[in-house]
């Protein structure tokens, strides 16, 4: 995970002046001890408060300031021995940020009848509060600190904190104008701001052609050194120069130099038709490396398709890139899959045992080289499209993966769902649209987790009766 994209986790170990002190403090090092192990980044409360531990509703007036100084993204809030309840909803009220809820699953009362702690008890007080003061907060249930439901729940959270955090702070560059017949691409930025705060960085396409052909010019004997290692396992079919290859190369260069200058956190490009018309020669192999460099690119002027990659690369972790295909059609023999393909793809995510090439577009004839054409890995995969206008936002998501299918030109992959009929009603009455973002691994849980925490959104499983 990108260090600069890793949520910042509060740690606030909750006690009582009942039960045992000592084993709550006992409990507290031992979660530092997974926290540490799993390379989670936290913020503790050893500088604030005695012990490190919240037990008293004073303890308020100190923690939320700090907490807010260190800039945290999430709050952990474990009961180690009971629970102070109306601190530990209060803080969770004041930070206004994603809140876990956790404790041990309590041992069987000591050979006198006594016990160290109650700590199911503290956290259903504690609910409650939390309930009361409408804040919303996710639960792990009560169970031991080795068990794998405990690493599990830690870790789905932290990758929810991951999404909500992108959410709150994403920067997408939008290259070129919207294409006048994708109607379907029309986006509201003011209100992407407004509501998300999803900012968007204009960048200029005749700027940008320019510096293009200036990088091809100064960086040439390196271009064409990397040219001839790509040539060794990629097919460069119907190029009408050299310098339309370049182009590429030179493209993937100055747009990471862009978004690492301006923090985006991705990109929507306009694709067709100044870009294919200078240069000869679509620019989806750049794109590609650019999806491997880190920061998605969705074609066609996709604002929010980039959205969409960029909250998919969050909830996986940022384990790997995304791609944003078409939902296209059905397969010919399985009810329940479908055809994700098009334009480009990471070319990381290819399948290892089939060439790739460079070459024309089949659909639109007349058109010059550039799309990718490969089959996509197997493995299980993650749909997500977040669309909307108004007061119908929506992230929607599911889970599938890819079966065998038929041979197709450009990249693609078969993938098969649950149930495809429900997807398909599903996806049609919107507001999503054939574009999507696909990830491999199953994460659709942690988006649904997000979705809780980030405003003016509603989620949808999808295929789910």
């Amino acid at each position: 995970m990108p260090i600069r994209k890793q949520p910042v986790l509060g740690f606030c170990p909750i006690g009582k002046f009942v039960f045992s002190h000592e084993d709550a403090v006992r409990f507290k090092g031992m979660l530092r001890q997974r926290l540490d192990r799993w390379q989670i980044r936290y913020v503790d409360l050893e500088a604030v408060l005695p012990d490190g531990m919240v037990r008293d509703q004073k303890h308020v007036a100190p923690v939320v300031p700090y907490f807010r100084e260190q800039g945290i993204d999430a709050l952990f809030i474990p009961h180690c021995n009971f629970g102070t309840e109306g601190a530990a909803a209060m803080i969770a009220k004041q930070c206004g940020v994603p809140t876990l809820l956790w404790g041990p699953r309590d041992e069987a009362p000591l050979a006198d009848g006594s016990r160290l702690r109650d700590s199911l008890c503290g956290m259903m007080a504690t609910s409650g509060v939390l309930n009361t003061l409408r804040v919303p907060f996710s639960y792990i249930n009560n169970c031991q600190i080795d068990d794998d439901q405990f690493r599990q729940g830690v870790e789905r959270f932290v990758r929810a904190a991951g999404v909500v955090k992108t959410m709150k702070t994403m920067k997408i560059g939008q290259i070129g104008q919207r294409i006048d017949f994708f109607w379907s691409t029309i986006v509201n930025e003011a209100e992407l701001l407004e509501r998300f705060g999803v900012q968007m960085l204009p960048i200029d396409a005749v700027n940008l052609i320019r510096k293009i052909r200036e990088r091809v010019a100064a960086e040439r004997p390196r271009y064409q050194q990397e040219l001839a290692e790509f040539r060794q396992w990629i097919e460069f079919n119907h190029f009408p120069d050299e310098d339309s290859i370049l182009a590429s190369l030179a493209f993937r260069d100055l747009v990471v130099e862009i978004a690492q200058r301006e923090n985006l956190d991705g990109f929507c490009f306009q694709t067709f038709d100044s870009f294919p018309a200078e240069f000869r020669a679509f620019l989806c192999f750049g794109c590609a490396l650019v999806d491997d460099a880190g920061y998605p690119v969705a074609p066609e002027s996709d604002v929010q398709g980039a959205i969409s990659s960029v909250l998919l690369e969050a909830a996986s972790g940022w384990s790997g890139p995304s791609f944003l295909p078409d939902i296209t059609i059905r397969h010919p023999e399985n009810d329940n899959a479908v055809l994700l393909w098009h334009v480009d793809a990471p070319l990381s995510l290819r399948n290892p045992d089939v060439p790739v090439k460079l070459d024309r577009p089949w659909i639109l004839k007349g058109l010059p080289p550039g799309l990718l054409h490969f089959k996509l890995k197997d493995g299980p995969l993650t749909l997500c499209r977040f669309a909307g206008t108004g007061d119908n936002y929506r992230l929607g998501c599911g889970e599938g993966h890819t079966v065998p299918g038929p041979y197709t030109q450009e990249f693609y992959a078969w993938m098969e769902v649950d149930d495809w009929p429900a997807w398909e009603r599903q996806l049609i009455q919107g507001p999503y649209i054939h574009h999507c973002s696909c990830c491999y691994g199953h994460c659709a849980d942690v988006l649904e987790e997000a979705a809780r925490y980030i405003p003016h959104i509603g989620f949808q499983r999808f295929g789910l009766k």
